[in-house]
């Protein structure tokens, strides 16, 4: 097997400084109908060829002509936070020459960098143009801040500047002023961001999700996302991002990985040798004694004649047969439960599809395990770290999903050991 490292690096070091990647949770390594453009299942932040970052400067208090003044500037960004019909305070930002900016929304308008729209569960993406309008997530959700020069830092912020450079928080948005005398707020639906505990690694576990506000202060959740009271301040915590930090927009969840968290990741062509290597042990159907194999990576939502099948409340791998069921697979799939040949046991029974977005997995291990019911195959440690994550849903829900198409697992553990039959020659 290739090395690992030396593979991510040959293809990293080009001579451009990547700060880390945003990759969208539900996307199975592409959009169902393609990346286009900005609107894409993961997104590269990289040091621009001139900074664009932007720092607090000066403050306006009440409705003043300089005020006015500096909303009405498109070349000066600013946040407006209005507290009544003749009351409204201005900040002013001004230019940062230590710091690149990246914003991030369901606008398609030019000041963001990375469309992100409603992701469907079980869907391998977002949902359609046509639900646009019902959308939870902000045109301008939230913004990163990274530092141009090392350790390369990056911060969140809660919304994004416009196409007029403005930021503004109406009479209903929470909004306060802190003890130094400065303004803060949350938007309307809010962006929460979880650290994971001892990183993105095989030793990883689930961290608290927090809120994070339009200064970048970090709080204790709201009783829901759109209550007008914030939560408890929490000190202790920032809102610098690490390796493995969910960012969840009340429509989509991001997933953090830095540069060098990325190094250790396996990558596409990996993911491809793990494949071929499955493959080559001829695993076998007990049933109907045909030989097993998982489609290639760029087949993975086509279902084929030699598809694994499993019963994922056991883990006995089949080829799909009618045995005590129905004779057609698209009907089989929408099946609840079904008795397994083997040992008895009744369970769902689906087909199973590698999970091709490499960003999703803790490790380099073979893919072992299957998520339950949706039948995403990975490795153990990857199975078992997204079982335990909480992943927001609705306005005050969680629940833990299959990171490959967000759908909510079910059992006791949310995934299963895959049990194969090796050929009998």
């Amino acid at each position: 097997m290739f090395s690992l490292r030396q593979e991510n690096i040959s293809t990293s070091n080009k001579g451009t400084v990547k700060y880390g990647e945003l990759l969208v949770l539900g996307c199975n390594g592409s959009l169902p109908g393609g990346d286009k453009g900005r609107r894409k299942s993961r997104f590269a932040l990289c040091r621009r060829n001139k900074a664009n970052g932007v720092k607090p400067s000066t403050v306006h208090t009440t409705c003043t002509p300089q005020a006015a003044q500096a909303v009405s500037n498109k070349v000066q960004h600013s946040i407006s936070y209005t507290q009544s019909r003749t009351q409204t305070v201005v900040v002013e930002y001004t230019h940062d020459s230590d710091t690149d900016m990246f914003q991030v929304g369901r606008s398609g308008e030019n000041p963001i960098d990375f469309v992100v729209t409603d992701v469907v569960p079980g869907a391998y993406g977002q949902n359609t143009e046509s639900s646009a309008a019902q959308s939870t997530i902000s045109r301008f959700a939230c913004r990163i801040i990274c530092q141009r020069n090392p350790p390369y830092s990056a911060r969140i912020y809660a919304a994004g500047f416009d196409s007029h450079k403005n930021i503004i928080l109406g009479e209903r948005a929470a909004k306060w002023r802190m003890e130094d005398g400065q303004m803060d707020g949350l938007t309307t639906n809010g962006v929460l961001v979880m650290h994971p505990r001892r990183g993105f690694s095989r030793d990883s576990g689930p961290g608290l999700w927090r809120e994070i506000s339009v200064c970048g202060n970090v709080f204790t959740l709201r009783e829901t996302r759109s209550a007008q009271q914030r939560g408890k301040t929490v000190s202790s915590e920032s809102n610098e991002l690490v390796d493995g930090s969910l960012i969840d927009l009340c429509g989509a969840t991001l997933l953090w990985r830095t540069a060098e968290g990325l190094v250790h990741t396996p990558t596409v062509k990996h993911l491809e040798a793990l494949r071929q290597e499955l493959n080559a042990g001829r695993p076998q159907c007990p049933v109907g004694f045909n030989t097993l194999a998982f489609p290639s990576l760029s087949r993975k939502d086509v279902p084929d004649e030699k598809q694994p099948w499993a019963y994922l409340r056991c883990g006995h791998v089949h080829g799909y047969h009618s045995w005590g069921g129905r004779r057609d697979p698209e009907v089989e799939a929408e099946c609840q439960e079904r008795e397994c040949p083997m040992c008895r046991t009744r369970g769902p029974y689906k087909p199973l599809w590698l999970g091709c977005e490499a960003g999703f997995y803790v490790d380099a291990e073979s893919p072992t395990h299957a998520f339950v019911p949706c039948g995403h195959v990975c490795s153990e440690k990857t199975a078992a770290y997204w079982s335990q994550i909480p992943l927001p849903h609705g306005t005050h829900a969680f629940h833990a999903a299959c990171p490959f198409c967000v759908q909510p697992l079910s059992g006791d553990v949310g995934c299963v050991r895959l049990i194969f039959q090796s050929p009998l020659d």
